[in-house]
């Protein structure tokens, strides 16, 4: 007997975007699904990006892929058989490849076309403790069926010059989906990625955040790493590539910030 929706468990998803490229979406999305499973949760990473980069960043070839977030969003097949292990456990992955990027074509006339990720992920979130999307760097219809889905957004900021003029815009979109589409969609945090504590501008751009958005900005800072860089050619988590690094240990204590946050 299927229960009331009152009684049914609440999984948390959530999208982490930005609409600029290299700010470390891709990096923070992998590591902080990681660190849930640390901690002894049951993750579903769900690649929503055509590059696929979160699927080559879990060692997993992209060209033996049988289905994919495309076959997720066109409903060409049941969800659970787009689900792959990333040979760890408790982690899985709905993974992408490039066909991803006809979807967002595909889609433009499909009925509830915002809506699909959520619509297939509904189907799957009984079977895990969190799930987390990795939206492509734009704020198409990808994103927005990331948006649609995910009940909170954590946002990666580069620690650079122009950062907040990206913000303003992820923001007022955000609102515009609240208004249309999701109406219970928070922003969770802004995580300031890529931090060199040496130089004067990185300071400067978190302390502008802190002044502009001084509730959301997360304590943690990811710093600049080239050791965070080289995991995903291992195809390797930061936390099993260099455990005791300063990003293996900035990515642990966000995932205790993120936990934090949700649960208030």
């Amino acid at each position: 007997m299927q229960k009331p929706a009152s009684q049914l468990r609440r999984v948390p998803i959530l999208a982490i975007a930005n609409q600029k490229g290299g700010v470390g979406k891709t990096t923070t999305a992998v590591n902080l699904a990681g660190e849930m499973v640390r901690r002894g949760q049951r993750v579903l990473l769900v690649d929503a990006d055509p590059q696929g980069n979160a699927t080559t960043s879990l060692g997993i070839a992209k060209r033996n892929l049988a289905a994919t977030t495309y076959d997720l969003l066109m409903q060409t097949t049941d969800p659970s058989q787009v689900v792959i292990t990333t040979g760890r456990e408790r982690f899985d992955l709905v993974p992408a490849d490039e066909d991803l990027a006809g979807a967002a074509v595909e889609l433009v006339t499909a009925e509830r076309r915002e809506r699909r990720l959520a619509d297939a992920l509904q189907q799957l979130a009984s079977r895990y403790d969190h799930i987390i999307i990795d939206c492509p760097p734009s704020l198409g219809l990808l994103t927005l069926n990331a948006l649609s889905a995910a009940q909170s957004v954590l946002i990666p900021l580069q620690c650079e010059y122009l950062a907040l003029e990206g913000l303003t815009q992820l923001k007022g979109t955000l609102d515009r989906v609240r208004d249309c589409l999701n109406p219970t969609l928070r922003i969770i945090g802004v995580v300031m990625t890529m931090y060199d504590g040496r130089t004067n501008l990185a300071q400067q751009v978190v302390e502008e955040v802190q002044r502009y958005f001084p509730r959301l900005i997360c304590r943690t800072l990811i710093p600049r790493s080239v050791r965070i860089s080289e995991a995903p050619s291992y195809g390797k988590l930061i936390a099993e590539y260099d455990p005791t690094g300063r990003s293996a240990q900035a990515y642990a204590a966000l995932a205790d910030e993120v936990l934090q946050r949700e649960a208030s």
